[in-house]
């Protein structure tokens, strides 16, 4: 991987995100034995990677479907606000609410882009109603469907194709 990356992580640094970003849940040991360390390096290293940014967050990553959230929806908003203290305020208010998984600001045809969390119809009407609130131009929601691919598994590791 030549890149800034690589010049700031080592080939074992990128094996260890590799590692977690795949299975958080890996003991110190099991990591540091995959990356041909001992366990007390390895464990100053991912300190290291955390301490400089490049471990946000352990997480778990739940179900939707299992948990009732019939709806994944995408929702593109346009809006005519251009005044840098009211799109803080229509980003605070987004950022805020409990159902907007992810939240983008696009060029384009539409200002941002949210991926939505909703358990039935009335949750998205009543979401749809909260959007409306804020003042925006255009809402255009897509339902999905089905899921073809998921992942937050980002490309650092060693590449078959490359």
């Amino acid at each position: 991987m030549e890149s800034f990356v690589s010049k700031v992580l080592d080939d074992v640094d990128i094996q260890i995100l590799d590692l977690m970003q795949k299975d958080a849940q890996l003991s110190n040991a099991e990591l540091a034995r995959r990356v041909n360390l001992s366990p007390p390096a390895t464990h100053a290293r991912v300190k290291r990677l955390e301490s400089e940014g490049y471990i946000n967050r352990q997480v778990a990553i739940l179900n939707l479907e299992k948990l009732g959230f019939d709806l994944l929806c995408f929702v593109f908003i346009s809006t005519n606000i251009h005044q840098a203290y009211e799109l803080e305020v229509l980003e605070n208010a987004l950022r805020s609410m409990p159902e907007v998984l992810e939240c983008h600001c696009l060029t384009g045809e539409h200002d941002y882009l949210l991926k939505v969390a909703i358990k039935d119809r009335k949750g998205l009407d009543s979401f749809i109603r909260k959007i409306n609130k804020l003042g925006v131009s255009r809402i255009q929601t897509n339902l999905s469907l089905r899921e073809i691919k998921y992942s937050t598994i980002l490309p650092i590791g060693d590449d078959p194709f490359s």
